[in-house]
């Protein structure tokens, strides 16, 4: 007798009409054949769908190039499909999920034909973790079929976990003919189901990425009260083998996977590497946070990385053990058959683009969202505990932002609802190159905003909630890397000294170290701060660094208060009360 997921996959058969159906084991040897397929077979925008690289200089690495018109997650056309508008918040985009699942089903019609649909089934989290989700993704795509081994844990042991229930997150997924106008990624949180079509890129392809570990996830969280989170997970080591662990969101460009990587310039401490990316934080049974990564490798921004900003990351990249390294957009040194990108090195000579043309020097080689997919059991910086079923304890949450101004280099929040609200109104400054007109500055909570799959007014009250349900809460710390002086240049080295500010955290989570009260949190002293080593920034700059003006703050707090009054009266009180005591002390 056919079992539930059976009967789903033949369901979904049924309407894509695909001439043959592959279940994906996860194996070596089939990730090898399904490569294979990819460079002689299967064609995308006319060109093979990978491309093997050198394989003296980087074994077992392929380079894929995604059609020109889909580079990057399409936001203006993901929805989330709650019953009504307001569940899904003024931070989505909403559809009637009717409407939305007829939309999908005339775009999935037939839409396989000539085409094999793979049917992954795979776990986001360690098996054993009371905390991980079974899934299973269809999709017409080798690439993905590829990238979602690399990613997740792909295995057949997850139709034994499922067995005959209804219990799995389902993905469905095709290429189509990667048309923007027929492209939608459409999430039904309340079946636990994502549609996605028209798009191969990784964030509208890859289901358990952002789509399923947060926007359903967050919703699961809300539900069976636990936190989905756009966060890096990472233990910090002392020279005497103290190990705390944090979880840090940081918006886009501001270093969040730098950070989860980071190789310490401070003799005797290390980072261990747990995630760069996503956290499930569940309240354990001695009423502490633990988060695990429930993802299994690396999807990160290929421009910009090197072996001066992330060199534990270059490693990785080429320390393939049993699984593939894909990339994905980024530039190709035709004489060496390597993969380039700006940051990276001094340019080849020769070179093609990330859209296969002869590179002229007049536009980037690389795509600005070039990305890397590769295993994090390459990661020589991998925690023993990242395999651990319960997650690590988690000591500190780090929110951060990029801002000239205003904002010190770190400080610590007064309470857990005053770090909640320091999370609420965080966000950064756009640069030039990202919308043409730099020192905008955009509201990102929690570095969440594109991904919480319900109302934010509701989410931040789902923070306070977990706040009170704990009985030793992480303390709440703010970082800011982009502080700069009065002629614009950043005062603060970041990457590897970015270790100073953690051993801080560290002090203050372990022994209360030092620090002085500010009307926004507690901030470092000068003499409490370890600067031992630390080149090119004169005391003057390390005084500003920590420097808390509360009478320069009017236009904030005034940005604050539209900020809030977008969720209206989903926004917590609590929140408020929080704004109302900072006005007050700008108005002393």
């Amino acid at each position: 007798m056919a079992t539930f997921l059976e009967k789903w996959v033949e369901e979904i058969a049924l309407l894509t009409k695909p001439d043959k159906i592959h279940w994906c084991d996860g194996s070596e040897k089939e990730a090898r054949e399904l490569i294979k397929i990819g460079i002689e077979k299967e064609k995308l925008n006319g060109n093979p769908v990978f491309h093997e690289l050198n394989k003296s200089t980087y074994p077992d690495s392929y380079l894929h190039r995604s059609h020109p018109n889909d580079v990057a997650r399409s936001e203006n056309l993901t929805f989330v499909c709650h019953a009504d508008k307001e569940t899904a918040g003024p931070n989505n985009n909403w559809m009637d999920p009717k409407e939305a699942k007829a939309k999908m089903n005339t775009l999935y019609s037939g839409c396989m034909k000539g085409r094999t649909m793979y049917v992954l089934p795979y776990m986001m989290g360690h098996p054993d973790s009371p905390y991980a989700k079974a899934c299973v993704q269809i999709t017409d795509s080798t690439y993905v079929a590829v990238s979602m081994r690399i990613m997740t844990r792909l295995s057949n042991i997850v139709i034994k976990k499922i067995g005959n229930t209804d219990k799995f997150v389902k993905g469905i997924h095709s290429v189509g003919e990667l048309d923007p106008a027929r492209r939608f990624v459409m999430h039904f949180p309340d079946e636990g189901l994502v549609m996605s079509f028209g798009s191969g890129y990784g964030g509208n392809a890859l289901l358990g990425k952002k789509c399923f570990s947060l926007r359903i996830a967050s919703c699961l969280g809300l539900k069976e009260g636990w936190l989905a989170e756009h966060m890096i997970i990472m233990g910090i080591e002392d020279p005497k083998g103290k190990i705390i662990y944090v979880a840090a969101a940081l918006p886009s460009a501001c270093g969040k996977t730098n950070l989860a990587m980071m190789q310490p310039t401070i003799p005797g401490y290390k980072i261990w590497t747990l995630g760069d990316d996503i956290a499930w934080m569940n309240i354990g049974e001695d009423g502490r946070l633990y988060a695990i990564n429930p993802e299994f490798g690396f999807f990160g921004v290929a421009s910009g990385t090197s072996m001066n900003t992330n060199p534990n990351m270059m490693k990785t990249l080429k320390a393939n053990k049993f699984y593939p390294t894909l990339y994905t957009n980024v530039g190709l040194d035709t004489d060496k058959n390597e993969p380039w990108w700006e940051g990276m090195s001094e340019a080849p000579k020769n070179m093609k683009d990330w859209q296969g043309k002869t590179y002229d020097g007049k536009e980037k080689a690389a795509h600005a969202n070039s990305r890397f997919t590769v295993s994090i059991n390459n990661c020589e910086t991998l925690s023993k505990e990242f395999d651990s079923p319960k997650g690590v304890p988690i000591s500190a949450i780090i929110f951060g932002g990029r801002r000239s101004s205003l904002l010190p280099l770190v400080y610590e929040s007064k309470s857990w609802q005053h770090g909640v609200f320091s999370g609420s109104i965080m966000g950064s400054e756009t640069t030039a190159a990202a919308i043409h007109a730099s020192g905008v500055l955009r509201r990102d909570p929690m570095a969440m905003l594109p991904f919480c799959g319900y109302n934010m007014g509701d989410y931040f009250r789902h923070w306070l909630n977990i706040g009170k349900k704990m009985k030793n809460a992480p303390n709440i710390f703010f970082v800011n890397w982009f502080r700069v002086n009065e002629e614009g240049k950043f005062m603060w080295p970041g990457f590897g000294e970015n270790i100073r500010v953690i051993k801080w955290i560290m002090e203050r989570v372990i022994w209360k170290g030092e620090a002085v009260e500010t009307p926004i949190g507690n901030v470092p002293t000068v003499k409490g701060f370890d600067t031992a080593g630390l080149k090119d920034v004169p005391a003057s700059d390390m005084e500003k660094l920590f420097g808390v003006n509360i009478k320069e703050w009017g236009e904030e707090l005034k940005s604050i208060e539209e900020h809030y009054k977008t969720f209206g009266s989903k926004m917590p009180a609590e929140l408020k009360q929080e704004y109302e005591a900072l006005l007050k002390e700008y108005q002393k």
